[in-house]
C-alpha cells in the first residue's frame, strides 16, 4: 500500500511538471524578460565577445542560440532544475551573487517566478509550432498633453492564431526626442517645457509599434496672420497652429540674401552686389536672386561636395585619378541639372570600365555586396540596415531576411582586369542565404515580398527601377528631405538618413507635399531648390518669438546653423581678402571645390570635414567646440591674412577713405550687411582714436570675423 501511494505521488508529480512544461514557451515568455532587464542588449551579455563569459544575441534576435547558452552549456552550470533558486542564472539576477551588471530583477516579483518556474519545470523549450507574436500595438496610438504632464501607455502583442495580450510590463519604451517627452521603463510618458510633437517606442520580440504625442506652446498666440508664398507655407502653417505657435516675422533683405548666398553657393555676397539688392525695389528681387544664384558654377561645387561625402568620394581607396574622376561625375550632373533619379540609376547599375565609367567607382570603394547595399538604401533611401546584417533592426521593421535581400542585388558584382584596367561587371547567378538559417534569400527590395528566383540579367536594374519609380514610398521623400535639410538645417525627418516607423516625419503633410512636388518636376534639384528657398519658412527671420523661442522641429523661424568647414574657410578668405592654397590645386581654388577629402587642411578638420568612409551624415562633425572658437581667436593663419600686403585690410586702409567709408566697407564685406547707428559710431569712434589706421581696421575686422553673426549662418 506504502509502494502504491509512494507511485501514485511521483506520477502525479510528473503529470505537474509535465503541464508545467508545457505552459511555458522560451521565445515568447522568457526571451522578452531578458530585453525587458537590458540582459541582451550591446552593453551587456549582448556584446560581441559577451559578458562574463556569457553571451545572448543582441536584442534577442536569435532564441535559439540563447536557449542554447542558457541552458545547454557546461561553462558555470547556470541553471538547476532541481534546485531553480539557487540557479546561477537566478542568483545573479537577483543580486544574491556579485554581478557586474547590478540586481535586475526582484526576489518576489512576477519575473522572478516566472523564472524560478520555467527552470524548476526543466526548462522547457515550448511547442515549435506555438502562435508567434505577429505585431505589437500602443494605446493610445496618439494624445494630445500638456507641458510637465503624464501619460502611461500600454502595449499589447497579437498573435499569430488571432489573440492578444497586454505585454506593457515587458515592452521595452523609447523616444526620439529627450527634450520634448522622456519615458519610463515603465511606459510613463512625461512631457517636458517646450512645444512639438515626439514619438515614443515601444518594442517587443522584434516588434514595434508608436505613440505619437503632441504638445502644444501654452498660452494665447493669436498673433497676425502671416504671409504664405507657396505650399510650403501652409503645410507649415497648419502644423503650427496645431501646436499654438507663431511664425516669426520674415527677415531683412540683407539677412536673406547672405544666406541664400551661403546656402546655395557657398559664398557671402560682394559687398557691391549687396549694395544693389538692398536698393532694388522690385518686389521680385529674392526670387530673381534665387534663380541667379542655382545658374551659377559654385551652386554645382557646393552640390557635388555634400554627395561626394555621402557616395564616398575617397582618394586613399580609389587612388587620386580615379577618385576626381568619380567626383567629376559628381559635380558634372549637378551642373548639368541632371535629374536626380537618373544619377541614382547611373549610380546603382554602373558597369564596364572603370576608367569610362567614373560612378562604377562606387563599387571600388563599397567593395562588399552588404557594404554596396546598406550605403546605397542610406544615401537614396534614408534608411539604415546595416544592423539588420546581424539581427532584427531594434527599432523599425527590418529584418535579417530584407537585409539579405538587399545583399543579394550586388551578389553578382564583381571586378575584372587588372589593377590599372579593371571593370565593374554583374556575373553569373551567386545563392545569398540567410545568416540564421542557411536557406537561400532571393533580391527583393524593402517591403517588397520575396520573390521564388532572382531576377535575370543584372539585378541591380530592378533594384533600381524599384527605387525611382513614382509609387516607391523612400526615393522622392528622401531626395525632398535632404534638399530641405541642406536649406534649414534639419530635416523634416532628422536625422535625414535614419527614416523608420519609430522616428516619424515632424510634418508629415509637408514631406509628401514636397516628394510630390519632385516627382512632378521629375527630381529636377534646381526646381525644388527654388520652391523650398521662395518659401517663407526659408525667409523666416532667426529671431524668436514668445511663442515659437523653444520650438526646434516645427520650422517656425529660421534656426542658427554653422556653415561646414569648406564654406566657413572661403567666407574667411573672402572677408580676408587673402584664400588659401591647398596641395596639388591651382592658385585661385576655394575649399569647397576641394575634391579631396584627405587634403592637409588643419582647418578643415579642426571644423568638421569628413573623412568619407561612411555614407552617414553624422561623419560630418558640425558641432561647435571650444578648439574652434580658440582658433579663431588666435590663428596664426587668420593673422596672416589680416595683416598680408594684398588682402583687404591693406587696401581699406590705402584707399583714402574716410572712417564711415571703411567702416561699411567691413560690414558689407563680412557681415554682408550696412553696420547700425550704434555700430557705426562705435566703430568710427575706434579708427579715429587708434594713431595706426591699419591696426586699428585691422582689430575691427578681427572682432567682426570672431562674432556668432559671422561664423553662423542665420
Amino acid at each position: 500500500m506504502a509502494r502504491y501511494v509512494l507511485t501514485l505521488a511521483m506520477l502525479t508529480h510528473s503529470v505537474q511538471l509535465m503541464a508545467a512544461a508545457d505552459a511555458f514557451h522560451f521565445e515568447n515568455q522568457i526571451s522578452p524578460l531578458l530585453a525587458r532587464y537590458n540582459c541582451n542588449s550591446s552593453g551587456c551579455h549582448g556584446k560581441a565577445e559577451g559578458q562574463g563569459g556569457f553571451k545572448l544575441s543582441v536584442f534577442g534576435f536569435d532564441p535559439v542560440a540563447d536557449y542554447a547558452s542558457i541552458v545547454k552549456e557546461a561553462r558555470g552550470r547556470r541553471v538547476m532544475a532541481s534546485a531553480a533558486e539557487e540557479s546561477l542564472f537566478l542568483r545573479k539576477a537577483t543580486g544574491r551573487t556579485p554581478h557586474g551588471g547590478g540586481t535586475r530583477i526582484k526576489g518576489e516579483s512576477n519575473d522572478y517566478r516566472t523564472l524560478r518556474d520555467w527552470i524548476a519545470a526543466g526548462m522547457p523549450v515550448g511547442d515549435p509550432n506555438a502562435p508567434r507574436v505577429s505585431a505589437i500595438r500602443v494605446e493610445p496610438p496618439e494624445k494630445v498633453m500638456a507641458n510637465r504632464a503624464t501619460l502611461p501607455v500600454r502595449a499589447f502583442a497579437q498573435f499569430t492564431d488571432g489573440r492578444e495580450t497586454e505585454v506593457t510590463e515587458h515592452a521595452k519604451y523609447q523616444t526620439n526626442h529627450e527634450t520634448l517627452a522622456a519615458v519610463s521603463v515603465e511606459g510613463v510618458i512625461t512631457t517636458g517645457d517646450a512645444p512639438g510633437e515626439v514619438a515614443v517606442m515601444a518594442s517587443y520580440l522584434g516588434n514595434v509599434a508608436v505613440c505619437r504625442v503632441m504638445i502644444p506652446q501654452v498660452g494665447k498666440n493669436a498673433g497676425r496672420q502671416l504671409p504664405q508664398f507657396n505650399f510650403i507655407d501652409e503645410w507649415v502653417d497648419r502644423k503650427l497652429a496645431k501646436l499654438n505657435i507663431v511664425a516669426s516675422e520674415v527677415c531683412d533683405d540683407a539677412t536673406f540674401f547672405r544666406r541664400v548666398h551661403l546656402d546655395l553657393v557657398g559664398l557671402l555676397p560682394k559687398p557691391d552686389e549687396v549694395r544693389a539688392f538692398l536698393s532694388d525695389t522690385a518686389k521680385d528681387k529674392r526670387a530673381k536672386a534665387i534663380d541667379r544664384l542655382i545658374q551659377r558654377p559654385e551652386f554645382a561645387d557646393l552640390m557635388a561636395l555634400r554627395w561626394a561625402d555621402l557616395l564616398r568620394v575617397n582618394r586613399q581607396v580609389l587612388g587620386p585619378e580615379r577618385a576626381y574622376a568619380y567626383f567629376r561625375w559628381v559635380r558634372e550632373s549637378f551642373a548639368k541639372n541632371k535629374p536626380f533619379d537618373e544619377f541614382a540609376r547611373e549610380l546603382v547599375t554602373a558597369e564596364g570600365p572603370v576608367s569610362e565609367t567614373p560612378p562604377a567607382n562606387f563599387f571600388k570603394v563599397a567593395i562588399k555586396p552588404g557594404d554596396a547595399a546598406s550605403t546605397l538604401s542610406q544615401v537614396f533611401l534614408g534608411i539604415r540596415i546595416a544592423c539588420a546584417e546581424c539581427h532584427h533592426h531594434p527599432s523599425d521593421r527590418w529584418t535579417q531576411a530584407d537585409y539579405a535581400g538587399m545583399l543579394a542585388f550586388f551578389a553578382p558584382v564583381t571586378s575584372r582586369g587588372s589593377k590599372d584596367a579593371d571593370a565593374i561587371l554583374s556575373v553569373g547567378d551567386p545563392v545569398t542565404r540567410h545568416p540564421r538559417s542557411g536557406s537561400p534569400v532571393y533580391a527583393h527590395a524593402l517591403g517588397v515580398e520575396e520573390p521564388t528566383v532572382n531576377p535575370a540579367g543584372d539585378r541591380r536594374v530592378v533594384l533600381a527601377s524599384w527605387m525611382t519609380e513614382p509609387s516607391n514610398p523612400y526615393f522622392a521623400r528622401n531626395f525632398a528631405n535632404r534638399i530641405w535639410a541642406n536649406l534649414l538645417g534639419r530635416g523634416i525627418v532628422e536625422p535625414v538618413d535614419d527614416v523608420r516607423a519609430t522616428n516619424p516625419p515632424s510634418n508629415p503633410d509637408l514631406l509628401d507635399a514636397l516628394a510630390k512636388f519632385a516627382a512632378q518636376k521629375k527630381y529636377d534639384t534646381r526646381e525644388l531648390v527654388r520652391l523650398i528657398c521662395n518659401s517663407r519658412a526659408y525667409q523666416s527671420s532667426s529671431v524668436p518669438n514668445a511663442s515659437n523661442e523653444k520650438d526646434e522641429q516645427n520650422f517656425s523661424r529660421v534656426a542658427f546653423r554653422r556653415p561646414s568647414a569648406e564654406v566657413l574657410l572661403d567666407m574667411i578668405g573672402q572677408a580676408t581678402g587673402v584664400g588659401d592654397r591647398f596641395a596639388g590645386l591651382p592658385p585661385g581654388t576655394r575649399a569647397v571645390q576641394v575634391w579631396d577629402s584627405e587634403t592637409k587642411q588643419p582647418f578643415l578638420k579642426l571644423f568638421g570635414r569628413p573623412s568619407r568612409t561612411s555614407a552617414c551624415e553624422c561623419e560630418r562633425n558640425a558641432e561647435p567646440s571650444t578648439a574652434q572658437v580658440l582658433n579663431l581667436m588666435n590663428s596664426p593663419d587668420l593673422q596672416w591674412k589680416l595683416s598680408h600686403v594684398s588682402g583687404n585690410v591693406a587696401k581699406w586702409q590705402g584707399s583714402g577713405h574716410d572712417a564711415e567709408k571703411i567702416c561699411e566697407e567691413i560690414y558689407l564685406t563680412v557681415f554682408s550687411r550696412r553696420p547700425t547707428k550704434a555700430e557705426r559710431e562705435n566703430a568710427v569712434q575706434h579708427l579715429k582714436a587708434r594713431s595706426d589706421r591699419r591696426a586699428a581696421i585691422e582689430d575691427l575686422t578681427w572682432a567682426l570675423l570672431n562674432s556668432l553673426e559671422f561664423s553662423f549662418n542665420h
